[in-house]
């Protein structure tokens, strides 16, 4: 029989006037399963009554009535006031951000133990908002306001909690078959290295790189939601085995009720002896900025340590290529430090996990910073350029290597 293409819901969207945010919110709506027949950009998102001004309603009033969307995307948190405000206004289902990125979570999950940790966050999600829900409810309907019925506040809120309890039994289980699991592979001697970034930054592409695997990989969002662990080598001629995990990615405004569902897989990140950040070095500055400040929020809520941190650099075959120009970028990203002139010091490194070029010298910098510095390859170690300073000739090469293979090479995740 053949496959049907399912087809997506129409919305109309509402962002901020900016390019980085307009683009990440059209992607959000393509891995929900929506598809934005019009684009409203606000300067600002946020008002009281309604998230949106007086002129900016009636605008949006217009649209709706004549382009007759499935659904209203608001690109930032609503209060369920708000919503229901907003719901009223537009006889429309409101979805915000949080709620479209939940959908998406739903969607993709695809273990046992990540559909448990998505419906910990819707649960969590609803939970706050319980007594707002009720009371709004019970003052008339609203096109697909929260489906909630002639609820009771204290049966509703009882409910969430049980099923929350319920849900939070189940993990816990599955946290400890995990901690077993890493009992045993320190006793084994293995060290750990964990993949984490933004999501569609590449982590996917770079783990498949890095350990030979060849998991789903694509430009959606939100492609990984289940931490995977391999082995891979690192180290040049005297390699090591270390193991690597790929885990969710993160994105700008994640509330922390969703980082602390995914503890369970998140926790990785907490207990591995390197963290490998991976960054989109094709992004814009600012937007690169501003998601590497979103990944360090989300670390930082997990305990990680920033030295346990090194920057891979993904999609060097996207941008000038040579040493210089790598390192003026990780200048303006922020992450170059002041002693990066000595190799062994420098914690970034750009690749591309597309062509594979300088994947070696990752794996060099994670030997030495799990394993020491005697680990290290060649490569890392590297020889004096004339100003005595040492050079990685790999990374060096990185944009040229991969600028040749670019032609015929596979999609970024």
């Amino acid at each position: 029989m053949a496959n049907r293409k399912v087809e997506k819901k129409t919305a109309v969207l509402i962002t901020h006037n900016r390019e980085d945010a307009v683009g990440e919110a059209l992607g959000l709506c393509d891995a929900a399963g929506y598809e934005p027949i019009h684009v409203m950009r606000q300067r600002h998102l946020g008002h009281s009554r309604y998230g949106i001004g007086r002129g900016a309603l009636e605008k949006l009033q217009e649209i709706t009535e004549e382009m007759g969307p499935d659904v209203v995307i608001y690109d930032e948190i609503l209060k369920p006031s708000q919503n229901y405000n907003l719901a009223s206004a537009v006889r429309r289902e409101i979805l915000d951000r949080e709620t479209l990125i939940l959908e998406i979570f739903e969607r993709r999950a695809s273990s046992a133990e990540s559909r448990l940790q998505v419906r910990l966050a819707q649960l969590r999600y609803e939970m706050a908002r319980a007594k707002e829900r009720v009371r709004l409810s019970s003052m008339g309907e609203q096109p697909g306001f929260m489906g909630i019925g002639k609820f009771g506040v204290d049966v509703y809120y009882n409910d969430i909690r049980h099923r929350m309890n319920s849900t939070k039994t189940r993990l816990e289980k599955s946290g400890r078959q995990r901690e077993l699991h890493r009992r045993a592979r320190k006793r084994a001697g293995f060290k750990t290295v964990s993949l984490a970034g933004y999501t569609s930054a590449g982590k996917t592409t770079l783990f498949n790189a890095m350990t030979g695997e060849s998991n789903e990989k694509g430009d959606e969002l939100f492609t990984t939601l289940s931490t995977t662990t391999r082995r891979a080598r690192v180290g040049g001629r005297a390699a090591e085995p270390v193991l690597v995990s790929d885990t969710v990615g993160f994105i700008s405004k994640l509330p922390a009720y969703m980082i602390e569902a995914f503890r369970s897989t998140l926790e990785e990140l907490g207990h591995a002896d390197v963290i490998v950040l991976v960054v989109d070095f094709a992004d814009p500055v600012p937007a690169a900025r501003g998601k590497i400040a979103s990944c360090h929020a989300a670390l930082g809520e997990l305990g990680v340590r920033e030295e346990r941190v090194i920057y891979a650099l993904n999609k060097a075959d996207m941008v000038a290529p040579g040493a210089d120009a790598a390192r003026r970028r990780a200048e303006q990203l922020g992450i170059a430090g002041a002693d990066d002139e000595d190799d062994d010091a420098r914690r970034w490194v750009a690749v591309s996990a597309k062509t594979g070029a300088n994947i070696d010298g990752l794996k060099d910098m994670i030997a030495e910073m799990a394993l020491g510095p005697a680990a290290g390859g060649a490569g890392r170690r590297g020889r004096r350029d004339k100003k005595g300073s040492r050079v990685t000739e790999s990374v060096a090469a990185a944009g040229a290597t991969a600028a040749a293979a670019r032609e015929g090479a596979d999609g970024h995740a």
